[in-house]
């Protein structure tokens, strides 16, 4: 199972361009699209969801072609977008049945143990005559889950999903989706690093519509290994170092701010040399400092 997309693009009416020439191979299993807000992650998601045109380019699930044969994928889809509405009046089991009426699964006996399995997989069995308005953010997102998994799809996007979600609700939504990706392509797109550090085997970095870098997390760390170094000074020193080190992220840290630099050699000056972790290939990448993405043909 492989989801193929190749040199999609898309221009907004407003001039935005939003997409350029986005080629990614994505095996089954979970892959990461990591890149802050307005990157074009979501305008991807809503192409591969059937729900809007690209300008260019192709897209193809294995056999079948996502653009023209949208009906058919429609059939092996599961998406989960960033927000999504409920019916706050409506009881978990009721709707969640009634979703799955729509996704064709008409009879009764058979659909009552769809819902039933889903509700447990997805720790919502307990909460199933519980109305939606009374559930968390969490609560929510794993009824967008089991929403999401009618059907069994082969192609499952999840956009930004634990954005707003407390650390307890996270850990929970994170080990849900972590197995999802067995038999299954789930593409997670997220700003958030952690996501990706803690679900991904491989990923891509975008930014302004375009793919900066596509890697297994574990292979790019180490491919920064020996060219970040961390230093932490006065806020007020900022400007003095911007101007004479490649800063890629500050953090506040006990009162005092926490400085990593790309350098490939020592820059001295009591910087020590530290074990890079995915956020600091994020921010580097974001910098301008790994190789530019060059696709694999497909």
């Amino acid at each position: 199972m492989t989801l193929q997309i190749t040199n999609i693009a898309k221009l907004y009416p407003n001039g935005v361009q939003a997409l350029r020439d986005i080629t990614l191979t994505i095996p089954k299993g979970m892959y990461g699209l990591l890149g802050p807000n307005g990157a074009g992650k979501s305008t991807l998601m809503r192409i591969l969801a059937t729900l809007q045109e690209p300008d260019t380019g192709s897209i193809y699930l294995d056999s079948l072609d996502v653009l023209n044969q949208k009906e058919a994928v429609r059939q092996t889809l599961g998406y989960l977008p960033q927000e999504f509405g409920v019916y706050p009046q409506a009881k978990a089991e009721d709707l969640l049945d009634y979703f799955a009426v729509l996704k064709g699964i008409t009879n009764r006996s058979a659909r009552k143990e769809v819902v039933t399995a889903l509700l447990k997989q997805t720790n919502l069995w307990e909460k199933r005559r519980q109305k939606l308005g009374n559930f968390s953010g969490g609560m929510k997102q794993r009824f967008g889950v089991a929403v999401a998994l009618l059907g069994n799809p082969k192609l499952l996007i999840v956009d930004e999903p634990t954005a707003g979600l407390d650390p307890a609700e996270r850990v929970r939504f994170l080990n849900l989706l972590s197995e999802l990706g067995e038999n299954s392509v789930v593409l997670l797109s997220t700003h958030i690093v952690e996501d990706v550090r803690e679900l991904c085997p491989r990923m891509a970095i975008i930014h302004k519509g375009q793919i900066l870098q596509e890697a297994e997390p574990l292979k790019a760390m180490a491919e920064l290994q020996g060219r970040i170094w961390r230093r932490m000074v006065e806020k007020s020193k900022l400007p003095e170092m911007e101007q004479e080190y490649q800063i890629i992220s500050t953090k506040l840290l006990g009162g005092q701010t926490v400085v990593h630099i790309y350098s490939e050699e020592a820059p001295g000056n009591n910087f020590e040399a530290i074990t890079p972790d995915l956020e600091d290939v994020y921010f580097a990448t974001m910098a301008g400092h790994t190789a530019y993405y060059k696709p694999v043909a497909p």
